[in-house]
């Protein structure tokens, strides 16, 4: 429901994914993942590896406290100061204790910022099912929470993207400088049905070419990566591996640059699916990949994050966004990025 123009926020929370901080949290942050999915437990087990393979642990919460300890400063340093909560879907802090806190702490009205610069079930609606679970669970006194816009057009997203993306090409073009280069983006898999009544595809191929044109190439693929439904399920692709198969096969370039832009911080996804699987096919193929760090707690980053915050706070405030579409709606509509066809 819109906020009334009068609203007065007295605080932000950050909502995010959550991880496991060590091997015993694995399993059961899985399962709250997997809860209610047609996911095989062969798969869970699989997928546990992969975390069990990096310690247990997933790099998440650590980017994600660096970025509220980063976001603390600035809104210290340049208004509105506001005290900055963090509650996670999947895992400690969870989401429903952190409005409980805030409802301790006095907090009547919210702004929440998500961890998702897209558009879709899982990463806008999900989450305002989310926020909605919580403010019940904590009663009559759970404060007001009101979803910043996503973000994937904006400057303070697409800039840091550009930038950590032509680090990482500086380094692949360091050895032969002048060799073909592949321009690969990167995100997660979603169903295809659940692709088909939102705009996640869209707003991704938006961000990518807002980002290889800041980066002068003329030409770039979309894959996707971390799909985790049965196979029965159509999800979107190509996969990354098909991708840096066929890149191989055609023989046009000897080298790829991966840019994760369908994220915005190190998940375990990035870690494994890119990082290891990618990297060790690419070797076997004899492609030279480089991986562009994600957004984290870029200074523009966190300075976009502010900048959203104050276009709900004030009257004509400046609503950045790149490209054609213009900046993302405030309020979902009831029948926005619906739930996928559960088989």
């Amino acid at each position: 429901m819109p906020e009334p123009s009068s609203t007065v926020y007295d605080a932000i929370v950050l909502v995010s994914f959550g991880g496991p901080e060590g091997p015993g949290d694995v399993i059961p942050f899985l399962e709250n993942v997997l809860r209610g999915r047609n996911v095989p437990r062969e798969r869970m087990l699989e997928v546990a590896e992969h975390y069990y393979h990096f310690g247990g642990k997933s790099p998440i919460n650590a980017q994600n406290r660096a970025l509220i300890a980063a976001l603390e400063v600035e809104l210290k340093q340049n208004g509105p100061r506001l005290p900055v909560y963090w509650g996670n879907r999947n895992w400690d802090p969870l989401l429903t204790d952190t409005l409980r806190q805030m409802a301790q702490d006095g907090v009547e009205h919210a702004l929440a910022f998500v961890t998702s610069a897209y558009s879709s079930y899982s990463s806008c609606r999900q989450y305002l099912d989310n926020i909605a679970r919580a403010r019940q669970d904590t009663g009559p006194k759970a404060p007001v929470v009101h979803k910043l816009r996503t973000f994937y057009n904006h400057p303070g997203f697409i800039g840091p993207v550009a930038e950590n993306a032509k680090a990482a090409l500086a380094t692949l073009n360091g050895g032969t400088p002048g060799e073909p280069v592949e321009l690969v983006f990167t995100a997660h898999s979603i169903p295809t049905s659940m692709a088909a009544n939102c705009r996640y595809v869209e707003q991704l191929e938006e961000s990518s070419r807002l980002v290889a044109e800041q980066l002068g190439f003329a030409t770039w693929k979309l894959v996707y990566q971390s799909r985790s439904g049965p196979p029965s399920q159509p999800w979107l692709e190509p996969d990354i591996r098909d991708c840096l198969k066929s890149v191989h096969e055609a023989g046009r370039a000897g080298k790829v640059l991966v840019v994760p832009i369908g994220f915005v911080s190190d998940h375990l996804e990035v870690l494994f699916d890119l990082d290891t699987e990618a990297k060790q096919l690419c070797d076997q193929l004899g492609l030279s990949m480089a991986r562009s760090a994600t957004v984290g707690n870029n200074p523009a980053f966190v300075r976009m994050i502010r900048e959203l915050i104050l276009e709900r706070i004030e009257e004509n405030a400046n609503r950045r966004a790149m490209g054609s579409s213009g900046p993302s709606h405030d309020h979902c509509p009831a029948d926005c990025c619906p739930p996928p066809q559960r088989r």
